[in-house]
């Protein structure tokens, strides 16, 4: 059980820096009056900001600071949970989360997040929207039990009953179960790959004892062919080589031939100059009788003996020429047939090289043929290492057979560990198990009310309401004042709950102007005896605006303002 003993405040909303301290079990039931901006609901948004961060009322944390001081807003509560005492200490401006275990601060080296989570999980074992089903109920900002979605309803009786701890268990199972499915697929691509590594093996092993020789016959037969290649082409460079010392020898005939017609050409020029002069100089004696530089006449006889000087000389010039002609043509074909030669030799050059590059490439085939028979018989002769790799892939393969088989298992088990932790397992069966219990305390707190129905909750936390005149009604049916009944009702029935299974079981109850809403006289009168002689072992805080009923209270707070601060008036 939570027993809350006190909480103090300062600089937190009209509260202003001198601490506020109100008992929270001095007394079984207190009321809480004062005028309208007095303080009275930051009771509240004080206990709520204290334990979770954040306030009862819909106000934001920046806002929750003193507007006049504006700085150093701190809120501390005190409980004990058996032996334990907790302190809890929160603020803004500075910044402050503290947990102190019998006086001594926790570690906050997590963040506050994981803080506020460890704190709610570990602690108090509940969370903002339990705690304000069970403890605190408000008139402006508290949602009916059964105006809740399907969901939350879900998770204040998961609260309530102490049960959460299976959907924690869940979300772990979930992940294994995520993990080792992970497992298993990598388990099953080994598992298709060592079959794989089985199979080839005993193929490739089968391959060497059954087409070993065959393939090494069938090498043995290409390099047979390769040689008979090697030898037949050795031959034809041999004939090509015969051929070509022939045509070398018949080319040594020829040779020179093209040097001789370049000599030969530049005596055809000299020689075609030198007939040309002659007939100049010949020209002129026939033509001229006076010499034209030194004007005197050219004698007769020298004339003429000029005359058939240089007509002898043309006429032996001339056929020196007609000589050298012939020369030159025998020249130009030996020149001819010297190209000829020199082609035909060329073309057998380059026969040549090819047959030697055909004799380089068979004999290549020829090693590569011989490497691969010896590989091959190498296999052969290894034939039980192979045979011992055959049986390791089995081995193995029966290893991870075995493990795979292994994590369908455990996917199984958890697959129905995962079945009994869903909503319709385990927790489906406590919640079956204490729905009546539940019923029957919102029966009786609802009798007590003066409100006779039969209010039943199901599995899913639906209603099934029947009155005396209607069978079937609903939440919605009914007046305001009726519905607070039953808010009321289910309020007492989760403590009461609470109780008997000592999981949110807390001895505060604080209750906003309850009186000042739905209920009527007889509503509040009977409220009021509930709280005051029913509910035992409970400090219970009622806000209220009314009249007339203070008197009913063991403790009377009354907030006023003064100035811009709000206090406790002694």
């Amino acid at each position: 059980m939570i027993t809350f003993k006190k909480v103090r405040f300062k600089n937190f909303l009209s509260f202003g820096n001198k601490f506020t301290e109100i008992e929270l079990d001095s007394n079984c039931n207190t009321c809480i009056i004062g005028k309208n901006g007095s303080g009275k609901s930051s009771f509240m948004d004080a206990i709520t900001y204290s334990l979770f961060g954040k306030s009862y009322r819909p106000i934001n944390k920046p806002q929750l600071i003193n507007s006049v001081n504006e700085k150093d807003c701190l809120v501390e509560i005190e409980f004990s949970i058996g032996t334990i005492d907790w302190k809890v200490r929160r603020g803004q401006k500075p910044s402050i989360f503290e947990i102190y275990k019998n006086g001594e601060l926790l570690d906050q080296s997590s963040s506050v997040i994981d803080q506020q989570k460890w704190f709610e999980q570990n602690i108090l074992k509940m969370n903002y929207k339990s705690f304000t089903q069970i403890v605190i109920l408000g008139n402006s900002n508290f949602v009916p039990f059964m105006q809740l979605s399907a969901a939350s309803r879900r998770e204040v009786i998961e609260d309530l009953l102490d049960i959460k701890i299976f959907s924690s268990m869940n979300s772990v199972v979930k992940d294994k179960i995520k993990s080792i499915k992970e497992e298993v697929k990598a388990l099953e691509f080994k598992k298709e790959s060592f079959s794989d590594k089985v199979k080839m093996q005993f193929n490739f092993i089968e391959e060497i004892e059954k087409e070993s020789n065959d393939q090494i016959s069938r090498k043995k037969e290409k390099i047979k062919t390769l040689n008979l290649l090697v030898d037949q082409t050795e031959s034809d460079i041999e004939k090509f080589i015969e051929k070509s010392q022939s045509l070398n020898d018949e080319l040594k005939q020829f040779t020179g031939s093209s040097d001789k017609l370049k000599k030969l050409g530049n005596l055809k020029g000299k020689l075609s100059q030198k007939i040309s002069t002659n007939k100049q100089y010949h020209d002129f004696f026939v033509e001229n009788s006076v010499c034209p530089t030194c004007t005197q006449s050219i004698d007769v006889k020298i004339k003429n003996e000029k005359i058939s000087e240089y007509k002898e000389s043309t006429k032996e010039l001339e056929d020196a020429y007609l000589q050298l002609e012939a020369t030159i043509e025998e020249e130009d074909k030996k020149e001819k047939e010297f190209k000829i030669i020199s082609n035909n030799l060329l073309e057998i050059n380059y026969k040549i090289s090819q047959n030697n590059s055909k004799i380089q490439q068979s004999k290549s085939q020829i090693k590569e043929l011989e490497v691969e028979i010896l590989d091959i018989k190498q296999k052969i002769k290894n034939k039980n290492v192979e045979h011992d790799k055959l049986i390791h892939f089995q081995n193995e393969l029966e290893k991870v057979k075995d493990e795979y088989i292994d994590k369908k298992e455990k996917i199984e088990n958890y697959d129905y560990v995962y079945s009994l932790l869903k909503d319709n397992g385990v927790k489906s069966k406590i919640i079956r198990k204490y729905l009546p219990l539940i019923n029957h305390q919102v029966n009786r707190f609802l009798q007590m009310m003066d409100f006779y129905i039969n209010f039943i909750l199901d599995e899913e936390f639906n209603e099934h309401i029947q009155t005396p005149v209607y069978e079937d009604f609903s939440y919605g049916s009914f007046s305001e004042g009726q519905k607070q009944r039953i808010n009321l009702a289910l309020l007492f029935a989760w403590r009461e709950v609470a109780k008997v299974k000592n999981s949110t079981n807390v001895n505060l109850l604080v209750l906003d102007e309850i009186f000042d809403s739905s209920l009527d006289y007889s509503g509040t009168s009977d409220f009021l005896k509930i709280i005051r002689y029913v509910i035992k072992d409970s400090n219970i805080f009622v806000i209220s605006h009314k009249d007339g009923v203070q008197d009913m209270f063991d403790n009377i707070i009354e907030f006023e303002k003064k100035g811009n601060f709000s206090t406790i008036k002694k």
